[in-house]
């Protein structure tokens, strides 16, 4: 009997386990799509092109304004106790000493309470040195020179202060720089910008 049984038992359990797998195969499941057939597509339904993206989340940037073009600065008169605006030009050829020199009298000015517009450089100038042969007219180009410059531009420079500023200047002025104060004008702000002969003589063009 208990032999009949346990046949009875397997037979059972083997109709059991073949109708679970028909009815796997017949109803793919959604969660599990390993049991899905290979023909139907699932995830049609559920997009995923957004999934990843976070520009959107930041907050929008406004638009970039166009740079306006440079104005000149308003030029101080002098006064009684103090000069009118003045610039302090450093040249040289090593470009590091130049530069090196002017950020020396910006914290200088900074030091002394000497109100500093503006620090700017001037277009780097070349000079082509030329070298005649001993023998003949020929002349080649032996080197060329590029001059660096640099400006410190300084607001109503106190009278009493600026002999003592000048006199510190002069005494830590490196080998091969060349310094130079003078008041500043309209001339000195229009070297500040490279020339563009192309486009004056479009701009003379259209005017005619």
């Amino acid at each position: 009997m208990t032999a009949v049984f346990r046949k009875v038992s397997v037979t059972q359990k083997a109709f059991v386990l073949n109708q679970a797998l028909t009815s796997c195969r017949a109803t793919p499941s959604i969660q599990h799509p390993v049991w899905a057939s290979v023909n139907e597509r699932q995830y049609k339904s559920m997009p995923t092109h957004g999934i990843g993206r976070w520009r959107h989340l930041l907050p929008k940037e406004p638009p970039k304004k166009k740079r306006d073009r440079q104005q000149m600065k308003e030029i101080v008169a002098e006064t009684n106790t103090t000069y009118a605006t003045l610039n302090v030009n450093v040249s040289g050829y090593d470009m590091t000493v130049v530069e090196h020199f002017s950020q020396y009298i910006h914290n200088l000015c900074n030091r002394l309470g000497v109100k500093v517009m503006d620090c700017y450089a001037l277009p780097t100038k070349s000079t082509e040195v030329w070298l005649m042969q001993e023998q003949g007219t020929k002349m080649l180009v032996d080197s060329i020179l590029k001059t660096h410059n640099r400006v410190v531009q300084l607001r109503s420079l106190n009278a009493t202060v600026c002999p003592i500023f000048l006199e510190v200047l002069l005494k830590n002025q490196p080998e091969g720089v060349q310094l130079s104060v003078q008041e500043h004008t309209e001339a000195d702000f229009k070297a500040r910008f490279k020339g563009r002969p192309e486009l004056e003589g479009l701009k003379a063009k259209i005017s005619h």
